[in-house]
C-alpha cells in the first residue's frame, strides 16, 4: 500500500503511509531528517527550543544518525493510537524503567517516519500500523540506563502519530516489562514525563481532525 493523498488537520496538511510506501524508503542523508525537524508544525516554547536544538546539533555533528554519535544522536518515536477506541499504547521500558512511547534508533536511516513505524511494529507486534506526516512534536531528552549498562547521552526525537487498526492487541517484546492503552487522564497518575504528554496532546489534535476515511 502507498501514502493516503494528503488531507487537512486544523490549519495543517497531513498524510498517512503504509508499509511498503515509496515515501517510507530509506535515505542515508541527514538533510532528510532536517527537513521532517522543520516541518513539524508550530507549537509552544518547549517544542521551539527541541527544534532549535536539534537543528543545532544536526549542524554540528554531521554523524547524528548513527549510534557511534556518542554525545546523542536522532531517534524516531510513534503514539500509537487505536483509531476505535482513541486510546494510545505505552509500554513499560526495560532500561529505563518508565512508561512510554515505542520508538528507536535511526541507525542511518534519515526518514525518521519510516523509523518511527518500524520501531512500533517492532515493539508492539501490532500487524497494519500506518504512520502520519509530518511529525507531530519534538523532543530533547537524556538518555539514562537504569542499569548503568551505557553512558548517558541525548536523544533527539522525533515524533509521529501512528495509528493502528481498530481492535488492536499489542504483543511486546523484550525492550518492555508490559503495556497499557490508555487516555490522556491517565498520563499523570502513571507518572508520563512533561514531554510525553506534550506529544499525546498534539498527537490527539491531529487524530480529531483527520477525516473518517484517513483514519480507517
Amino acid at each position: 500500500m502507498g501514502a493516503t493523498p494528503t488531507e487537512a488537520a486544523g490549519s495543517m496538511t497531513f498524510a498517512r503511509h503504509h508499509r511498503g510506501a515509496s515515501s517510507l524508503a530509506p535515505s542515508a542523508d541527514l538533510a532528510v531528517a532536517q527537513a521532517a525537524v522543520r516541518a513539524v508544525p508550530p507549537g509552544d516554547r518547549a517544542r521551539e527550543d527541541c527544534r532549535r536544538r536539534i537543528l543545532a546539533f544536526l549542524a554540528a555533528h554531521p554523524d547524528a544518525l548513527h549510534r557511534s554519535c556518542t554525545p546523542g544522536h536522532l531517534t524516531g518515536s510513534a503514539l500509537v493510537i487505536d483509531v476505535a477506541t482513541r486510546r494510545t499504547l505505552l509500554l513499560f521500558h526495560a532500561k529505563v524503567r518508565r512508561w512510554l512511547q515505542p520508538g528507536g534508533h535511526a541507525d542511518g536511516d534519515a526518514n525518521l517516519a519510516a523509523v518511527a513505524l518500524r520501531e512500533a511494529e517492532e515493539e508492539t507486534g501490532i500487524e497494519g500500523l500506518s504512520v502520519v506526516t509530518p511529525a507531530i512534536d519534538l523532543d530533547v531528552h537524556w538518555f539514562h540506563h537504569a542499569g548503568g549498562a551505557e553512558r548517558d547521552h541525548l536523544h533527539l526525537d522525533v515524533r509521529y502519530l501512528v495509528l493502528a487498526p481498530a481492535g488492536s492487541v499489542a504483543v511486546t517484546n523484550h525492550e518492555s516489562e508490559g503495556h497499557r492503552w490508555v487516555g490522556l487522564d491517565d498520563l499523570v497518575a502513571l507518572a508520563v514525563d512533561l514531554g510525553t504528554q506534550r506529544m499525546a496532546r498534539a498527537g490527539f489534535a491531529v487524530l480529531n481532525g483527520l477525516s473518517p476515511r484517513q483514519e480507517g
